[in-house]
């Protein structure tokens, strides 16, 4: 008898994620989707700092001055731009989307993995409902559960 069952995904694929779970960017996502994540990077940016980037290609180097060993290092023009904007005061308010809101985060602490309570206390949302958003059917931004 043949049967027409999706393949069944090993356990470590079928967690249930809790407010302890932690979470992270999945950057390969956005590979498997077939998403723009350089567009998406740019929207996170500073109004002021959009113009230099749109339009541009991906992988624009510059020099970049380490502030504490006054080391020379060549570095992504777009993630040196995104950290600079995530030490913005408004880079995160209340009138930031929870998905924007975690994905700034992320963006802003290295994509360090972190748990819908720690989240909490960034964004200043109810780690319940962060739970809910990241934990449900749908993937956004490619913001998924850590699975070691």
């Amino acid at each position: 008898m043949v049967t027409n069952n999706p393949p069944v995904k090993p356990m470590s694929h079928r967690i249930k994620p809790t407010l302890d779970t932690r979470f992270h960017i999945d950057y390969s996502w956005w590979e498997r989707e077939d998403r723009d994540l350089r567009t998406y990077l740019i929207s996170h940016l500073l109004p002021e700092q959009r113009a230099q980037f749109e339009g541009t290609q991906e992988g624009n180097m510059i020099d970049w001055i380490d502030p504490e060993t006054a080391e020379v290092k060549r570095v992504d023009a777009l993630q040196q731009a995104l950290s600079k904007a995530a030490q913005d005061p408004q880079y995160i308010t209340d009138h930031t989307t929870l998905v924007d809101a975690v994905f700034r985060v992320f963006l802003a602490n290295g994509n360090k993995p972190l748990s819908p309570n720690e989240l909490a206390k960034r964004i200043n949302r109810p780690a319940a409902t962060i739970l809910r958003t990241l934990a449900g059917n749908q993937v956004y931004k490619g913001l998924r559960p850590l699975i070691d």
